[in-house]
């Protein structure tokens, strides 16, 4: 499954990002765009390895907050999932 994710990543564009924040009618800024672009590139395996010890809250201020409400609730639903 990893390798699947890792694939993805790997061709992952930050229109990428744009669709899915455009398909949730999420309203984002190209700071945000850009934050979420690099992390999921750099931090992908980590993340992967270890979802219990990813804290979004650290990355808060990265977000307007109904932004980072939504992904909160997103990764607390996909942790939930694993």
């Amino acid at each position: 499954m990893n390798n699947l994710i890792t694939s993805y990543i790997d061709k992952m564009q930050k229109e990428d990002i744009v669709k899915f924040a455009k398909k949730n009618n999420l309203v984002v800024s190209d700071k945000e765009i850009n934050f979420v672009y690099s992390f999921i590139k750099s931090h992908h395996q980590e993340v992967l390895k270890n979802p219990e010890s990813f804290d979004i809250a650290t990355y808060k201020n990265e977000f307007s907050n109904e932004n980072y409400q939504f992904i909160k609730n997103l990764i607390d639903k996909y942790k939930r999932m694993i």
